[in-house]
C-alpha cells in the first residue's frame, strides 16, 4: 500500500523531519515543521508561523516560546498578529533571542504582507469616492513627517492605471509643478487624476500654495484633456477633499 502523501510532497524512502531530528514522534509531532508538511500552512496557530520563521532558539527559550513573546509585544499595537506590521526594530531587538537577522526577516515579512494588503485594496478602491480614497492613503500618509506628493493615474472608468510619488518636500511643503504631475498622466495614458498630498502638522486645510496649484492642476488638464478629478490633502486621521468641498 503506497504511504499517504503529505500536503507537501515529500521523496520516499526520506525520513519524516521530525525523524531526522529526533527518533521520539509523540513530541517531535508537535513541531511547526512536521505539522506544517502533514496539514498545510493554515492549520499553524501565529506563534507556529512565527516560530518556523525564527527557525532557532536559544538555550532558555525555544523558537515557539520567542514568536509567543512577539505576539505579545505586537499586542499594544493592536490584536492578534496585526500589530506585528507596527513593531520596529528597536522593539524586536528588545526580545531576549530577536537578534538583528531575525529582526530583518520579520520586519520583511510585514512588510511583504502589508504590500500584498495594499495592492488588494488599491484594486478595490472607489476613486468615484473622496472618503474612501482618503481612508486608503491616509494610512500611509498621516505619519510622514515631510511632505509627501503622489499622482494617482486613472482610465476613463475612473479605475487605477497606476501611482507614483512625485516629491518629498519638508516639513512646510513639496515643491511640485503642473509638469512634473502630467508627464506621469501622459506616459501612462491617464485619463483622469487625482493629486494628493499630506500636512505634518496634522491640519488638512489647504493653504494658499494648495489651493494655487489645484487651480493651474485644473486649467492644465483641461488643455491636456486629462481631467483632474480631485486633489486631496492628509492630516491626522483626518483629510480635505478640494471636490467634497466644491472648490475646484
Amino acid at each position: 500500500m503506497c504511504p499517504k502523501k503529505h500536503w507537501y510532497e515529500i521523496m520516499d524512502n526520506k525520513k519524516s523531519i521530525s525523524k531526522m531530528l529526533n527518533e521520539d514522534d509523540g513530541i517531535k509531532s508537535m513541531l511547526p515543521y512536521e505539522r506544517f508538511l502533514e496539514k498545510g500552512p493554515e492549520s499553524l496557530t501565529d506563534a507556529e508561523l512565527l516560530a518556523i520563521i525564527i527557525r532557532t532558539g536559544t538555550s532558555q527559550r525555544t523558537p515557539m516560546e520567542i514568536g509567543n513573546y512577539v505576539l505579545s509585544m505586537s499586542e499594544k499595537y493592536g490584536k492578534g498578529i496585526s500589530g506585528i506590521r507596527y513593531l520596529t526594530m528597536k522593539d524586536l531587538l528588545q526580545i531576549p533571542g530577536i537578534g538583528h537577522v531575525k529582526a530583518v526577516k520579520l520586519m520583511c515579512i510585514a512588510e511583504i504582507s502589508n504590500r500584498i494588503a495594499r495592492s488588494k485594496a488599491k484594486m478595490r478602491l472607489d476613486f468615484n469616492d473622496p472618503g474612501t480614497v482618503a481612508g486608503y492613503y491616509m494610512e500611509k500618509m498621516c505619519n510622514f513627517r515631510r511632505e509627501h506628493s503622489v499622482v494617482a493615474c486613472l482610465n476613463n472608468q475612473n479605475e487605477l492605471i497606476c501611482e507614483f510619488e512625485l516629491s518629498v518636500g519638508t516639513v512646510n511643503s513639496a515643491p511640485l509643478s503642473p509638469r512634473e504631475v502630467f508627464i506621469y498622466a501622459i506616459k501612462n495614458n491617464a485619463v483622469k487624476i487625482i493629486l494628493l498630498h499630506n500636512h505634518p502638522g496634522g491640519d488638512p486645510t489647504p493653504s494658499y500654495s494648495d489651493i494655487k496649484l489645484t487651480e493651474e492642476l485644473k486649467e492644465a488638464g483641461i488643455l491636456l484633456d486629462i481631467k483632474l478629478l480631485d486633489h486631496i490633502i492628509i492630516g491626522d486621521h483626518t483629510y480635505f477633499s478640494f471636490t467634497e468641498n466644491n472648490v475646484m
